[in-house]
């Protein structure tokens, strides 16, 4: 892990690309979260936690699917993350609570390497932190059952090709059936925020 810690580390060194690693990706036309702060709209914060590990001696990444629900984000793939909560800290904090509960990541055998650029959810109205952490060995996960479908993992690999980014057809409330920019490592499908997330961190990597 080693190599991958220094080239992570490196490429927070850099500045962020952002918006434009953003636009590469984005299903429809958005505000960014810089936009909605200046707007001074009302939203919520959250964060989520992109974790690196070894698995089987290869850098992995670990998402959770949802579960079907009655809202916006039924079923889809996301990183494990959620709401601020009053006693957390800062967005760091929120980001390693949420792990914590809904996949049984231990915040101490973690290292955060820093954060992305937040994203704007429009559905939940939501400007969610991202933060990118490294665990020296791989995590005995835990799937919250009320949360958490499944824990899925997938090599870093995997998203850092230009070839990662294809295009998939999702239904989206209000807007139907939609053409959207994705990711696709497996059977499930990532797009949307998550795959915003994973466009900034495979052109930070690539």
């Amino acid at each position: 892990m080693k190599d991958w810690k220094d080239r992570i580390q490196s490429a927070f060194a850099q500045d962020l690309p952002g918006a434009k690693a953003h636009q590469a990706i984005m299903s429809y036309a958005r505000d960014g979260a810089s936009e909605v702060r200046a707007k001074g709209e009302s939203f919520r914060e959250g964060s989520v936690l992109a974790l690196v590990y070894p698995k089987d001696n290869i850098a992995h990444l670990n998402f959770i699917l949802r579960p079907t629900y009655d809202g916006v984000h039924s079923g889809q793939v996301a990183f494990p993350g959620g709401k601020r909560e009053e006693a957390d800290r800062d967005l760091e904090d929120t980001a390693l609570r949420e792990a914590s509960e809904e996949v049984g990541i231990i915040p101490q055998k973690v290292e955060v390497i820093g954060s992305l650029t937040e994203v704007y959810i429009p559905p939940s109205n939501f400007i969610v932190r991202p933060y990118l952490a490294i665990a020296e060995e791989r995590p005995d996960f835990i799937a919250d059952e009320r949360e958490v479908e499944a824990i899925l993992e997938y090599p870093l690999e995997a998203f850092l090709h230009a070839s990662s980014i294809t295009q998939e057809r999702i239904n989206i409330p209000n807007l139907g059936n939609v053409k959207v920019g994705a990711f696709k490592p497996g059977e499930h499908v990532i797009w949307g925020a998550t795959a915003m997330m994973l466009a900034e961190l495979r052109q930070m990597l690539a």
